[in-house]
């Protein structure tokens, strides 16, 4: 039997993993700017201090993943730092991680999900629609300058 993946809020023995997890896709695909390190190297005061959440994906005992929610507004969050280890990519893990990420943001009432991608993560851009994702206008003087597109999900709960 496959083994199983769990979700936890962050604690801070987790932040080099928060990091490393992220690091690892924005090297494969972009660089790490000085949005990434601030927020990545200070996830306590940059995400939770201000009224977000972080939450670790184990499999077994070993972290396997990671995704953030940063407070954007009363009710509205940025789904972000979303990351899997490579090896565990293809697994659906992310369809999982989705499905928890949107029941959270119902259980809490917020209103609306959204966040900021690269249409060259097509996995992930194909990811975010399934689960109901819609593009909308990026503003200009986004904080990534991989950032192209925009996508919002209003919530029913």
């Amino acid at each position: 039997m496959a083994e199983s993946i769990n979700f936890r809020p962050f604690q801070t023995s987790d932040t080099k993993a928060f990091k490393a997890l992220n690091v690892e896709w924005l090297e494969a695909y972009f660089e790490v700017e000085p949005y990434d390190e601030l927020v990545l190297s200070n996830p306590q005061s940059e995400i939770l201090e201000k009224g977000g959440s972080i939450f670790m994906v184990q499999k077994g005992k070993k972290i396997i993943g990671t995704f953030a929610f940063i407070k954007k507004g009363e009710g509205l969050y940025e789904f972000s730092k979303m990351a899997l280890t490579p090896e565990e990519r293809g697994k659906g893990h992310g369809n999982l991680m989705m499905q928890f990420a949107i029941r959270y943001a119902e259980q809490h009432h917020w209103k609306t999900l959204i966040l900021y991608s690269s249409t060259v993560l097509k996995n992930s851009i194909y990811l975010y629609r399934k689960y109901g994702f819609i593009e909308v206008p990026i503003e200009s003087g986004i904080l990534y300058a991989r950032g192209d597109i925009k996508m919002i999900l209003e919530l029913t709960s």
